[in-house]
């Protein structure tokens, strides 16, 4: 067993902002940064073709549209479809739910978080930054002090040690930098909603919009993932694998869910089981280690948050680090953690309210409750597709 080169017999590199993980918080930061002329580095483990292909859910809100429009890189977001109204299917009867009401900012765009991905690599890189794949053995160290250290090992073996005055960290929900968080500095708030889903990606054409259903055999939904693609989720029984689940018996469970004995079927190209959680870490900075995305806060597929939580995440942080490299102004930067998580517990509570319902009104109340809890979810859901102010009160919410 070979043990990693001492700190400074490495070598040395220099930067403003290292960024470990290179998903749409890191690439996001990288390139707002970049766009205000500041220095920085990211370190993703995973090879480039992997991270472009990585499927993951995402609808892009209104807000962060603009966000890539005022900082000039409305390219990455331009050319789909916008996301602005949702199916849902109580019992078999399909219902409409609008997003886009008149007065509210916008309307999101459907953009699978793999697209967003490539569009970020291929701006950064064809603008020079420095985005390396495939780095091993990443490590922080004195993230406390006034220049902190990560060191690495590059795609082609030999060590390296970036010295910097931030670090971003964007590599997920316990890895390298929220493990390098001393565990008395902070708290983890963590929820488990006793809700599992098997989520699916299929060559199959998408539907014509979001869709869910809620019945009497669970709750389902389809989202499109591309013009020739579509992620379904089931809610299914705890302790159920990928491998209880062939095509076979997926297509059929999806039919009988969506009420759509015709759903067209295609290949299954990738499954997985997981449960529903939120988690929030408070305080989302340590030193000069600020948290971005997954790596500070999970927040479940439904309702479209975690993605759009990242963007935020990052431009708060970039913001900050502009406005302290400019002129010296710390405001920013000592405000990243509760300006971050004002608008994470909002999207959480959202997410949690969406949750609750659509999954108590299809027979699994969150937490029990058996059938008064289920009529109970069945009530909101009823005034939420038939009541102008509730619907208006999602749309906001959503967008």
């Amino acid at each position: 067993m070979t043990s990693s080169p001492p700190l400074g017999s490495r070598e040395r590199e220099s930067t403003t902002v290292a960024i470990v993980g290179g998903g749409v918080s890191g690439l996001t930061a990288a390139i707002l940064l970049r766009a205000c002329g500041i220095g920085s580095i990211v370190l993703e483990r995973r090879a480039r073709s992997y991270v472009e292909e990585r499927q993951r859910a995402g609808v892009v809100e209104y807000r962060a549209i603009r966000m890539f429009e005022q900082w000039g890189f409305g390219d990455v977001v331009r050319g789909f479809p916008a996301q602005n109204a949702m199916e849902i299917r109580v019992d078999g009867q399909p219902r409409l739910l609008e997003e886009n009401l008149l007065g509210l900012e916008g309307t999101g765009r459907g953009v699978p978080q793999q697209f967003l991905v490539r569009g970020l690599i291929a701006a950064l890189l064809q603008d020079g930054a420095d985005v390396w794949f495939e780095a091993a053995d990443v490590a922080l160290h004195h993230v406390d002090g006034e220049r902190p250290l990560v060191t690495y090992t590059a795609a082609d073996g030999r060590a390296h040690e970036i010295e910097c005055d931030f670090v971003a960290g964007c590599d997920g929900h316990r890895v390298t930098s929220a493990a390098s968080i001393p565990a008395d500095a902070g708290d983890v708030h963590a929820y488990d909603y006793g809700i599992w889903w098997l989520t699916i990606l299929a060559d199959a054409p998408p539907p014509e919009r979001a869709l869910m259903a809620v019945g009497e055999r669970g709750f389902a939904a389809q989202f499109a993932r591309g013009p020739r693609a579509s992620r379904f989720y089931l809610h299914v029984a705890e302790g159920d694998t990928a491998a209880d689940w062939p095509p076979d018996r997926i297509w059929a469970e999806l039919a009988a869910r969506l009420h759509a004995p015709d759903l067209p079927a295609g290949p299954v190209t990738a499954t997985e089981v997981f449960p529903l959680r939120s988690s929030i870490r408070e305080p989302m900075s340590y030193g000069r280690l600020y948290l971005l995305g997954d790596a500070a806060h999970i927040i479940p597929p439904m309702g479209a948050k975690g993605m759009n939580l990242a963007l935020f995440d990052a431009e708060v942080f970039a913001t900050a680090v502009r406005d302290f490299t400019a002129g010296g102004d710390e405001t920013g930067l000592r405000g990243y953690s509760a300006t971050c998580l004002e608008r994470t517990w909002r999207y959480q509570e959202y997410s949690n309210w969406l949750a609750d319902m659509m999954h108590g009104a299809s027979g699994a109340p969150v937490g029990g409750g058996g059938i008064f809890r289920q009529r109970i979810m069945r009530a909101r859901l009823e005034r939420l597709l038939s009541s102008d102010v509730a619907t208006r009160y999602y749309a906001e919410m959503f967008t």
